[in-house]
Formats: C-alpha cells, structure tokens, sequence
C-alpha cells in the first residue's frame, strides 16, 4: 500500500485541505505544526482541534513537528519534516503548489549537484535575504523564475530538496483557488488567510470549513493576544542575543522598535529590512517570546491521533520508531511543551496541551 506523507500548518483546516488529503493516495500521514506556524505566528487554534480536523476528513495519522521545526525558514521547515515523515515509513510525499512542475527532476537536480548549489548560494551578496538568495539559486541551476506569490511553490522547491537521495516520490497537487495570502470572499476555496480574517462570519465559514463546529467553539489567538508578554521579554532581558538566531543587529532594532511600537504589526514593519523579511522577522519575535534558545530535536515523534488504519500502521513502526503517545513528568520536547504554556497564555479557556493528553482516536474516516 502507499504511504503518503503530507507537511502541513491547517491554520484553520478548510476545504482545500480536504481537497488534498482526497487527491493523497494510500495511508495519509501528516506531520503538522504544532502551536506556532512556520512564518512565526501562534496557531488561530490549537494543535489538538486542528489533529481532529484532519482526521475527521481524510487524514490517517497526525503527528506533530517540534517548535524548532516549525518555526523555520521553507529549507529547514521542510528538511525537519521529511526526516520525521521519512521514519515514519512514507513512499510518497504529497503537497499543494500554484505550478505543478516536475519537481522530482528538481529533485534529483538537487541530489546531482546539491554542493555546487549551496556554495552557489553562500558566494551571493549578504545584503540578500535567504528566500532570495535560494531563488537566485534556482534561477541558475533550474532556470525557474519567481513571481513572489507562489508560497507553496517555494516550499515544493524546498521538499524537493529535502527528498534528494531519498526513495520518496513526489506529487504535487494543484492548489486550489484564491492566492494563499488572499482574503477574496466570493471564490470556489477560499485561502486559510481568509478565514482567519473572516473567522465571526458563520455562513463564510460554514461554506469553506468541514468540521466547522470544532472551530467555532474553540477558543481562538492571534499575535495581538501575545504582544504585551512579547513586549515584556523584550524590555526584561538584559541580554537578547542569547535567543535562538537573534543577533545583536537584530536586537538594536528591535529594542529602538518596541518603544514606540502599538502592535506586532507595527513592531514587525519597523524592524524588516530588506534583508531581514517579515516572515523572519517574526519567526525572531516568536523566539524571543517563548525564549527559545538552540536545542537537539526530539528524539521521539509525539502523536496528536490516529484513525484505525493510523493505529495499525504505529503498530507495525512500533519496534523501530521512538513513538510519544502521553506526555508525562518526562518531556518530550521541553522548548515546544514551553511554548505550548506561552500559548495557553493568549486565552484563559485553552485547555492543557501536554500534560496527560492522549491522542485522539476517530473510529471511522
């Protein structure tokens, strides 16, 4: 039988998701963000509603990818998740793009010249930002232009990457409907931004969310819940550099920035550059607001839950994988179980994310 694997945030689940998970074959296996999503934002709801929503509309088995993973720029977001989705025994990785290309060529591009590219990349200008110099690459070696709103491309580009010399085939699947960042109401699918955006708008939802009960009455974040403790950690500590990928640059600006700063939004505008973009720049705020500091990944993989088709396939890895079914005195992962509490923060009714849950188990797919 296949074994698709799928990489994905469900910032909230909606129907181009489901659409996914139907044109996925075989067992579907997801490896999903946890609390924070890989542009450096906290989840609109939590991990454990999203692993439901899933699982109630085509997804075998979720599990979750570690704060360190993701929060991170598309390469190391994506070689972080084909390295767990690899364990868990996928053939086959399937993703959501705006240009269906061949991207197993890319691949085996990349496995073929994979050190020329990266030294390609190391010799540009460092008054580039990283995405552009990793088009700059592909531009060179691929001959693939950019036309800087394809966000699921990039990815692609970077699961092609993280698949090169592995015995995992590609299948891209063609996105459906509006741009990922647009906010457009009156379309087929309408884009998880959109959601968000609109998230009091019951009919709205009803008409591009299954399982839309489960959203409706969770409890629901965003960045503004966060930015009084964000402007805290940063007025409190004396020593900024310390947190993960922040350097001393980073923290002039961002100390100049928050004195005058009346959202994140703001603080994110006036601290970009264009080296430093919005996504990393929020990806540095998010360390600083759990105080992230540099970690080893987790050893074990946490399961968020299953269907009986996932629980079967677990059992069959059992022997071979370090699985974490319930997190107890030990951590799995003590960065991602912090800020797992730092996001309880944001609203007083979100329920514990760690400590005694079991996964969820959904009987019928």
């Amino acid at each position: 039988m296949t074994i698709t694997g799928i990489i994905a945030e469900f910032n909230p689940f909606h129907n181009g998701h489901k659409y996914l998970l139907e044109q996925a074959k075989g067992l579907k296996v997801v490896t999903m963000s946890g609390n924070f999503m890989q542009r450096g934002e906290p989840a609109i709801v939590d991990k454990w509603i999203r692993a439901q929503m899933a699982l109630e509309n085509g997804a075998d088995l979720v599990v979750e990818l570690p704060f360190l993973v993701s929060v991170q720029a598309a390469d190391f977001f994506g070689q972080g998740s084909v390295d767990i989705l690899a364990r868990l025994g996928i053939d086959t990785l399937a993703f959501g793009t705006e240009e269906v290309l061949d991207y197993q060529k890319i691949a085996d591009l990349y496995a073929e010249r994979g050190q020329e590219m990266e030294f390609f990349m190391e010799n540009l200008p460092d008054s580039l930002s990283y995405p552009q110099k990793t088009q700059a690459m592909w531009k060179e070696f691929a001959g693939l232009d950019f036309s800087g709103d394809t966000p699921n491309h990039v990815l692609a580009l970077a699961y092609a990457k993280a698949v090169a010399g592995r015995k995992i085939k590609l299948h891209p699947i063609q996105r459906q409907g509006a741009g990922y960042h647009s906010v457009d109401k009156d379309v087929d699918f309408a884009s998880a931004t959109a959601l968000r955006q609109h998230q009091s708008d019951q009919d709205f939802l009803e008409r591009f969310m299954p399982s839309v009960n489960l959203f409706e009455n969770a409890s629901k974040v965003s960045w503004e819940d966060y930015f009084p403790l964000l402007r805290y950690q940063i007025l409190s500590n004396p020593d900024l550099t310390a947190i993960y990928q922040v350097n001393q640059e980073m923290v002039v600006r961002i100390r100049e920035a928050i004195k005058i700063a009346k959202s994140i939004e703001e603080l994110v505008e006036l601290v970009a550059t264009k080296r430093y973009t919005k996504a990393r720049v929020r990806r540095l705020l998010t360390y600083i607001l759990v105080q992230a500091r540099e970690s080893d990944l987790p050893e074990g993989i946490h399961v968020l839950g299953f269907t009986e088709k996932g629980r079967q396939h677990l059992k069959a890895l059992k022997e071979q994988v370090n699985l974490v079914s319930r997190i107890g005195k030990e951590p799995w992962d003590a960065i991602t179980q912090k800020a797992d509490q730092i996001y309880q923060l944001g609203y007083p009714s979100i329920a514990e994310q760690n400590f005694g849950r079991v996964p969820i188990r959904i009987e019928t797919n």
